[in-house]
């Protein structure tokens, strides 16, 4: 077993135009006063950093790692969420996923997939530069506009649709797997890849690429109604991220799981920060450390009542707080007889 390492958080909930969330010397420090100990950097913000640039020069790449060394803090990964997402568009989504790209590619969906798809491949050379081992991201969606099968869905559609998701992420896969980098998709409502099934059909189209994974966050799964703790169960050897972020799930006689368009704070699923939500951190640190996960444990703070700063500043504790530093020995040692190989022929009889 493996103790999980942390707390890290994630910083795209955080960055802003003021201090000391405005650049990332600013927030590095601000987080390392607080006790943090990792952060996980959206490779989109240039206040973070200049993704074309770690990717192509390695002294800038240290450079980086330095700032973030200086308060005490590790990179855990990069994310790509945005990019990921740009990667596969339905065209009815198109104008409202404009905005995730530079404004150069909007009302241009090819161009906007020939940058997003560019930008997976230098975050697999950038994490490589920064001797990371993983990256998070989207899947995208081409299918998500079907998830109820009302109209029915004409036969062959899933498949098609799975069919063409791996064609475009196996290459992009391959640039991740000659950088030593797995891609780990966020499995999210919106996304095509939003539960086990969905991951599994993705997997079997995409030839069970081995840089094909999970970043596991339990609060999606609380929203759609998931057992998230025998998801574990089901998907260990392809969790390689985790996202710590609560969530809870109030269903009324008015509303339940699709939320009736309703804004966060009304809906009877909505995301927490930690220890407001319903998730079993308790389970699932357990069950991490079981199954000998080798990452971090990152806090994702999204909350639709709780300021910002106060869900980071008790996140630390949190987390700190679950971490299982596993044990090297077994109980009830002190009662062992030592191995004995004739000694365990004669209980056996044999």
């Amino acid at each position: 077993m493996k103790t999980i390492k942390g707390p890290a958080i994630f910083l795209a909930q955080f960055m802003d135009d003021k201090e000391p969330f405005n650049n990332l010397k600013n927030i590095c420090n601000w987080l390392g006063d607080l006790g943090y100990k990792g952060i996980q950097i959206p490779s989109w913000d240039g206040r973070c950093m200049d993704l074309a640039k770690a990717a192509e020069s390695r002294d800038y790449a240290d450079e980086l790692k330095g700032t973030v060394a200086e308060a005490g803090l590790e990179i855990t990964e990069l994310s790509t969420h945005l990019q990921g997402q740009l990667v596969a568009v339905q065209p009815v989504y198109d104008e409202l996923f404009d905005g995730f790209a530079p404004a150069e590619y909007h009302k241009n969906p090819k161009a906007r997939t020939e940058w997003a798809v560019n930008q997976l491949k230098l975050a697999a050379k950038a994490s490589a530069n920064l001797g990371l081992k993983a990256c998070a991201s989207f899947s995208g969606a081409l299918m998500w506009h079907t998830v109820y099968p009302w109209p029915q869905r004409p036969g062959g559609l899933v498949k098609a649709g799975f069919d063409e998701l791996a064609k475009r992420w196996v290459p992009i896969f391959d640039v991740f797997e000659e950088h030593g980098v797995d891609v780990c998709f966020e499995l999210h409502p919106g996304e095509d890849l939003h539960d086990g099934v969905t991951f599994e059909r993705f997997l079997a189209a995409a030839g069970n690429h081995k840089r094909a994974n999970i970043l596991y966050d339990p609060s999606h799964f609380v929203l759609q109604q998931l057992d998230y703790l025998q998801f574990i169960d089901f998907y260990h050897e392809r969790i390689k991220m985790f996202h710590v972020k609560d969530a809870e799930f109030n269903p009324t006689g008015k509303s339940g799981v699709y939320g009736g368009y309703q804004d966060w704070i009304d809906r009877p699923g909505r995301f927490r920060s930690l220890g407001d939500g319903q998730v079993d951190f308790g389970g699932i640190f357990s069950k991490l450390s079981r199954y000998d996960f080798d990452g971090w444990a990152v806090i994702e703070w999204e909350c639709c009542i709780k300021d910002p700063v106060q869900g980071a500043t008790e996140g630390v504790g949190f987390v700190n707080d679950h971490i299982i530093k596993v044990t090297e020995k077994t109980f009830d040692d002190f009662a062992g007889t030592g191995p004995d190989e004739a000694f365990n022929k004669r209980i056996l009889g044999i």
